[in-house]
């Protein structure tokens, strides 16, 4: 009985995860036609993805190669048809450099953030759903990781282990699984409270069947907004932690090209080095943020009545 109770629950009271992801995706479409912002936004962010996966073949010289001219080292050579963002003052082409850094913010942003939202999740389900002393657990771990300030936390760890976008990546996901862990658990929160899932409870679901069947797709698409913002904060993080000079040696990033312009005084006497990868910078970030409006309109229902 209690199984043909749970049964009907699921098909009439409590959205499944087919149907959630199908509204999802309806909801998307019908934002992108009536938010521009949203749609720009995504088009610039997939346009950066491509760069990224095709950055070998776009990239026209190896990033590392110094290149010369009559025997000589084109050194801070300006915009040119053979470089277009110039070159740097060890004769590196800028514009392959900053071709070849996109594949390592978009992996550091994407592999962060999926990690940082799987982890979140997770505990903001167990946390929102259990409460009690494993809520107060949570929450005051939680509490006490912001206190931790981000780059000396960064720092210290790259330190102790080694400089490398793998431990720069380790930090990010330490300090900031904290956010999307509050959010849905004050999201939790609300949910369970809601008639379908008492039914479910009263029918005799499992806990976990309750979670991840019935509490789940009414805050996926929150999560899916909180995992893009965590993306924009792990690309300006890998940006700032190399630019600092705590960086992975062995590869190029933005922060890297930024860090090695400023070393060599190029903020006022080279423009084209510094340029190009702080606007990349500031474009992808910005992208990832109006591509997020789209699941804002979906997580937030006031928004979507307007």
């Amino acid at each position: 009985m209690n199984k043909e109770i749970e049964s009907q629950l699921q098909e009439h009271d409590a959205p499944s995860f087919k149907s959630k992801v199908s509204s999802l995706a309806y909801f998307i479409k019908e934002i992108f036609s009536q938010d521009k912002m949203a749609l720009i936004g995504t088009i610039i962010f997939i346009l950066f993805i491509i760069v990224a996966l095709m950055a070998p073949t776009l990239a026209p010289h190896d990033p590392m190669e110094i290149h010369r001219r009559d025997g000589e080292i084109v050194r801070t050579e300006p915009p040119s048809s053979e470089f277009p963002f110039g070159t740097t003052n060890r004769g590196r082409c800028v514009f392959s450099q900053v071709i070849m850094g996109s594949r390592v913010a978009l992996l550091v942003g994407a592999l962060a953030a999926l990690l940082v939202t799987i982890i979140g999740s997770n505990i903001g389900l167990i946390s929102g759903y259990y409460g009690g002393w494993i809520d107060n657990l949570f929450m005051r771990i939680v509490d006490i990781s912001y206190a931790i300030p981000f780059i000396p936390f960064t720092i210290i760890l790259v330190t102790l282990l080694r400089p490398s976008i793998w431990n720069i990546i380790l930090a990010i996901v330490v300090l900031t699984w904290r956010t999307i862990a509050r959010v849905l658990r004050a999201q939790v929160l609300s949910v369970k409270e809601r008639p379908y899932v008492k039914a479910a409870k009263v029918a005799g679901a499992s806990n976990a069947r309750i979670i991840f069947l019935y509490i789940l797709p009414n805050v996926l698409p929150l999560a899916l907004l909180e995992m893009s913002l965590r993306m924009a904060q792990a690309i300006v993080a890998e940006s700032t932690v190399s630019f600092l000079g705590f960086g992975d040696p062995d590869v190029i990033s933005w922060g890297r090209i930024l860090q090695e312009g400023f070393i060599a005084g190029a903020m006022r006497e080279a423009w084209w080095w510094v340029i190009p990868p702080g606007l990349a910078i500031a474009i992808v970030v910005v992208s990832v943020f109006f591509s997020s409006r789209a699941l804002e309109f979906v997580a937030n229902p006031q928004l979507r009545r307007r």
